[in-house]
């Protein structure tokens, strides 16, 4: 029966990766790249008055004048690899203090490879301790999963593949982006889930559960969204037009990031959910599904308060600077809800909270009526009565 419900669901996901997929789109995603990295180490760096390139400093600077930071970088890659450039930022409170010593990346346009002007100063460089942050991650992991913590550590590659290979790339090239979402995360929710839980009527449980709330949320967070007039127009969705130079489907974006956030809070839910009334048989055989049924919601109760807790924490987290900015405006708590980025938010998180309720119940009801058709290992251990002694 599982097999039934999922395997169409699953043919239906591989169908819409390969249709949704830009094949042949390389060349038009090359032609809309804002540059092309290039690191470097900066050798020197001097305050002083903002002047244009081959402008002379005459006299001194008037109080309150503009200042900048000139910067020298050694280029360490690209076709101008071993020489300097000179470039000059603003010193304001939104940029980045740069220093000599300081392993930068610069953005190469493409155009002469001499001149400071092909080359924009983006950010530091922070390979090394990123790098060691995940060594630790995959360390810990492994201590205490094990096996399983490999599987997990391949689920959780197998999901940043199809992001980074197919999410991406077909957003960029035009898709609708909460088709694109929804195709991902159909097929990031089977793979992930087989891989580090393997092939089990467990499993398929919590597969099946997650892919209903899943569905739950989209429909709710479009509902919602459309009701109020949401139109994901902030300000990195703005940016993000105007590097493309075309229009993107902003309400659309907005939706793919509900369903794409929520996805993994709904996959700790309902893999716990299977989980609890699985062990909850094994320990006492004789429960029938209306048993089982009641002992794992009274845990589906605690946990879903946690995850709850757990989902808006992490979006008022991510959106705390916006909530700072909107608290200077001195205009109520009303008005400052309703604004465009805050109200997006309330709306991806009441949303993705309404989905984790509703996954308790219903993946443990679906658990309850398959666990108690399902072979545990080891029932028939704990039912047979212990033969009499002999001398």
């Amino acid at each position: 029966m599982l097999l039934l419900l999922l395997a169409p669901v699953a043919a239906a996901a591989l169908v819409a990766v390969g249709v949704l997929y830009p094949w042949g789109g390389e060349d038009e995603r090359a032609q809309r790249s804002v540059g092309t990295p290039v690191d470097g180490v900066v050798t020197a760096a001097t305050a002083g008055p903002c002047l244009a390139p081959g402008q002379v400093q005459v006299g001194t600077p008037a109080p309150g004048a503009d200042e900048c930071l000139a910067v020298e970088v050694m280029l360490d890659e690209g076709p101008a690899a071993g020489t300097a450039i000179t470039k000059t930022v603003p010193l304001e409170p939104s940029t980045p203090r740069f220093a000599v010593g300081d392993e930068v990346v610069l953005s190469f346009s493409g155009a002469d490879a001499s001149n400071p002007a092909s080359y924009q100063l983006r950010d530091f460089q922070r390979g090394v301790p990123l790098l060691a942050l995940g060594a630790l991650f995959v360390f810990a992991v492994l201590l205490l999963g094990r096996w399983q913590g490999l599987a997990s550590l391949v689920s959780l590659g197998v999901s940043f593949a199809i992001i980074v290979l197919f999410l991406l790339p077909a957003i960029l090239a035009g898709r609708d982006p909460l088709l694109v979402a929804i195709a991902g995360a159909g097929l990031i929710m089977f793979v992930t889930l087989y891989t580090t839980h393997g092939f089990s009527a467990r499993t398929s449980v919590a597969v099946l559960g997650t892919m209903t709330s899943l569905a739950l949320i989209g429909v709710l967070s479009a509902v919602f969204s459309a009701a109020a007039n949401l139109t994901g127009l902030g300000g990195d969705t703005s940016d993000l037009i105007g590097t493309l130079g075309e229009g993107v489907d902003a309400r659309g974006l907005l939706l793919a990031g509900v369903v794409i956030g929520a996805l993994g809070v709904l996959d700790d839910v309902t893999v716990t959910q299977a989980s609890a009334v699985w062990e909850l048989r094994r320990a006492n055989p004789s429960l029938g599904w209306r048993g089982l049924y009641t002992a794992a919601l009274r845990i589906g109760r605690d946990h879903v308060g946690s995850a709850v807790n757990t989902l808006v924490l992490a979006y008022v987290g991510a959106a705390l600077p916006l909530l700072l900015l909107s608290s200077l405006a001195d205009v109520g708590l009303s008005p400052i809800l309703q604004s465009q980025d805050i109200a997006s938010e309330i709306v991806r998180t009441l949303t993705g909270s309404i989905g984790i309720v509703a996954a308790v119940p219903l993946t443990t009801v679906l658990a309850a009526l398959i666990a108690v058709r399902d072979d545990v290992p080891g029932d028939a251990a704990l039912s047979r009565p212990e033969s009499p002694r002999t001398g």
